[in-house]
């Protein structure tokens, strides 16, 4: 595989991961702002299947093209920017993991509440605000990360 295909499957994962996750935050933010529960299911319901179609393979992408990179660049996985990427894409990572489960746990609510003619719980609202913080430090980490990369310090 070619240096400049692999660094295009590279610069085109890091878009899709860091768009996909910036448009369902802000479109699942968006309907939990608009207590509005069946829009609230529905969007719960889309970011779900966006985590699978879209994020879900850009993850696995990154770190495989990310290392043919290197090895094709000559660096050592321990120089300073690097080092520090990959620390900032665990970061990231352990936070998208239980947003995963929490987003699953958030459907369900959703779902819930819709199909009983509720109001959703207090326990959605806990789930959100940790979806919400956890989503803090993931975000931060991909934008230094898109720093990084370009940069190259």
């Amino acid at each position: 595989m070619s240096y400049l295909l692999i660094k295009w499957l590279h610069v085109l994962s890091a878009t899709v991961l860091v768009g996909t996750g910036f448009g369902s935050a802000f479109y699942k933010w968006m309907s939990d702002r608009s207590a509005d529960i069946g829009t609230i299911a529905r969007i719960a319901h889309f970011v779900v299947i966006a985590d699978w179609v879209f994020t879900t393979p850009a993850v696995v992408l990154q770190p495989l093209t990310g290392i043919l990179l290197v090895r094709r660049s000559g660096y050592p996985l321990s120089h300073g920017w690097l080092a520090c990427a990959l620390l900032l894409y665990l970061v990231a990572g352990l936070c998208w993991i239980p947003v995963v489960f929490l987003q699953y746990r958030m459907r369900r609510l959703a779902r819930a509440a819709l199909a009983a003619g509720s109001a959703l719980t207090p326990e959605y609202a806990r789930c959100a605000r940790a979806w919400f913080w956890l989503g803090v430090p993931a975000f931060a980490s991909m934008i230094a990360i898109y720093g990084l990369m370009v940069i190259k310090p």
